[in-house]
């Protein structure tokens, strides 16, 4: 099995990125939102943690980014609790996958918290600075604090990009993103 790790900024369109290779996707964000509405122990974890935040289950997005703008410890500890349960869901992605000759992870923190072994693929998604800005505040609950708290904890981006093997250009749009993915898939055989 190849596991292709998608890299990039926030906002560079990793997930449409991620999506259109065409094999099982990995996506640790979705699988987090998921966590917050159905897991009473992922809840119970954090309110013990934060109780000055977490209130309610399932749990407000609104009251996990009121914790990580009122303390960077805060942010921290959530990762510590959350961070656990996905690799877990990791896990059993990789197994439940284990006889497809691909699998794509679309993982924020790929790199960060070490997610990736040596052998991983890993393709960055390079976007224009305006272009990422433009959509991110298209987004329903953007916010320009907490998207910097975020990219506090990110390793720089070009370290990112030195890393990745490939570089898929995205200007927010299929074609562009579809020809870079064809070269890959090509390459990789």
């Amino acid at each position: 099995m190849i596991k292709i790790g998608i890299l990039g900024d926030i906002g560079s369109g990793k997930s449409f990125v991620a999506q259109n290779f065409g094999y099982p996707v990995f996506n640790a964000d979705y699988e987090v939102a998921r966590l917050y509405k159905q897991n009473k122990n992922i809840f119970n974890k954090l309110k013990t943690k934060l109780p000055k935040y977490i209130h309610s289950f399932p749990i407000e997005k609104t009251e996990i980014s009121n914790a990580i703008l009122a303390n960077k410890n805060n942010l921290n500890k959530i990762i510590k609790i959350v961070h656990a349960e996905i690799r877990k869901k990791l896990n059993n992605f990789l197994k439940k996958n284990k006889k497809r000759k691909i699998v794509i992870l679309d993982i924020p923190l790929l790199l960060e918290n070490k997610i990736n072994k040596k052998k991983d693929l890993l393709v960055y998604v390079q976007s224009n600075k305006l272009s990422i800005l433009k959509n991110l505040k298209k987004r329903k609950n953007f916010n320009q604090k907490l998207f910097k708290k975020f990219k506090s904890i990110q390793l720089p981006i070009s370290y990112k990009r030195k890393k990745s093997h490939f570089i898929v250009k995205n200007n927010f749009t299929k074609k562009t993103v579809n020809d870079g993915i064809k070269r890959i898939l090509k390459e990789i055989g």
